[in-house]
This record gives C-alpha cells, sequence and structure tokens, in this order.
C-alpha cells in the first residue's frame, strides 16, 4: 500500500478533535496502515497488531494512545488547508515526492510565503 500523505493529515486532524473530518472515503485497511505509519513516524504514541495467521503489512488493529509532541507541531503547521495545499504545491513545483521530511520542509516554507504576505 503507498502512503497518503493527505490522509495522515485526516487522521491526525480527527484525531485532535478540533474540527470535523470525513475520513469514509477510506477504507478501515488504509486508515490502520496509515496509523500504523504515523506511530513508526513518532507522530503517534500507540500499539500496533497484526494478524499471525497472515503474512501482511497492514495491521488489524492499531490502539492510538495520544498525539505526541511531534504530532502536534505537525498539525500546527499542517491544520491550515491554505498552508496545506501551498505546501503540497511547493514540493511539486520542485518536483519532489511528498516524503514526510520534505513535506515538513515545505509546510515551513509556506508557513513563512504565507506570513510574509499578510506583513
Amino acid at each position: 500500500m503507498r502512503r497518503n500523505i493527505d490522509l495522515i493529515r485526516l487522521i491526525l486532524l480527527d484525531l485532535e478533535k478540533e474540527i470535523e473530518v470525513d475520513l469514509s472515503s477510506y477504507s478501515g485497511n488504509e486508515a490502520n496502515y496509515h496509523k500504523a505509519l504515523l506511530i513508526e513516524a513518532g507522530l503517534l504514541h500507540g500499539n500496533v497488531h497484526y494478524p499471525s495467521t497472515h503474512k501482511t503489512d497492514i495491521p488489524d488493529l492499531v490502539i492510538i494512545n495520544r498525539i505526541t509532541w511531534e504530532g502536534h507541531e505537525f498539525l500546527d503547521k499542517a491544520r491550515s488547508d491554505t498552508v496545506w495545499n501551498k505546501a503540497k504545491s511547493l514540493v511539486k513545483e520542485k518536483g519532489l515526492s511528498l516524503s514526510m521530511d520534505i513535506v515538513k520542509i515545505s509546510l515551513g516554507e509556506a508557513v513563512k510565503i504565507l506570513f510574509h504576505s499578510f506583513v
């Protein structure tokens, strides 16, 4: 399964419970896979359980305890749709892939660009 950076953002927003998020267009397998990625990336604390009878990279159960400091830092930059879309367009303009490190950098740049346009 491919990583979907938009789904990662939506999962974090959903867990934060500040806004209503619609995850209905994603399957349970997609959500569980991406929650496991968020735990591996250090944006969430939790436990991942894989089926004992099947060899798969998709967990059958993900228990999330909380969003980490790093997860909140990511959300502080990615919460705004304007900033999020600007960051993604910056990445595409440069012809880069949406790796987590690149997304974090582009979010910082998008915040700077948008901040300077308001000042």
